[in-house]
């Protein structure tokens, strides 16, 4: 059977015995605060208990390296929205170690999509568009860096109140291990 109908056969089940009743919650969280972390498959249950969150405790906005490429981008749309909609009055951003993003390499992922058929008219469309995705594609070579970035643009972002912290983690993905490597807290002081 094809992963697909497996998950839809699974929810079904799911649904009629409702195993939705122990995640029952408000879409405000408990503990005030909005995670900006990768989407890397080892945070998935390893962050929440590394930092004893619990189902309905935070609103958590992932993407590839935990990176903020542009200031008026989804992400930040969603840290806005967390903020004056959903009550979160702090800001952790967590990226980890060993992250793929610190790893890619945009000419090797372009060779890869044009082995997977994207035709080079649709590079060329792009290019003419003023779309460089040489910069697009790119990664970090710092993760400690990337985390640093990643709070300046959040805390020097036009419609984020100098009221809210903006706190920079790093994460070990094999201990859960938290590394602290900007206190919110202190450029409140």
């Amino acid at each position: 059977m094809k992963q697909l109908y497996e998950i839809i056969q699974f929810n079904r089940e799911f649904v009629q015995n409702k195993g939705y009743e122990p995640f029952q919650t408000t879409k405000f969280p408990n503990k005030r605060m909005v995670i900006l972390t990768c989407m890397d498959t080892r945070l998935v249950e390893l962050l929440p208990h590394a930092m004893n969150i619990r189902n309905g405790d935070v609103k958590i906005v992932k993407n590839a390296g935990a990176m903020i490429s542009h200031p008026f981008g989804s992400i930040m749309r969603s840290l806005v929205v967390a903020v004056y909609a959903l009550q979160a009055e702090e800001i952790y951003v967590i990226a980890h170690h060993d992250c793929g993003m610190s790893q890619v390499d945009s000419g090797e992922m372009l060779s890869k999509m044009k082995e997977r058929g994207i035709p080079d008219n649709v590079f060329d469309t792009l290019q003419n568009a003023g779309i460089d995705l040489n910069r697009f594609l790119s990664g970090f070579k710092s993760t400690r860096e990337n985390v640093e970035n990643s709070v300046r643009v959040i805390r020097n972002h036009p419609l984020i109140p100098k009221s809210v912290p903006v706190h920079g983690l790093i994460i070990h993905p094999d201990t859960g291990e938290l590394e602290l490597v900007i206190d919110g807290y202190e450029s409140q002081a």
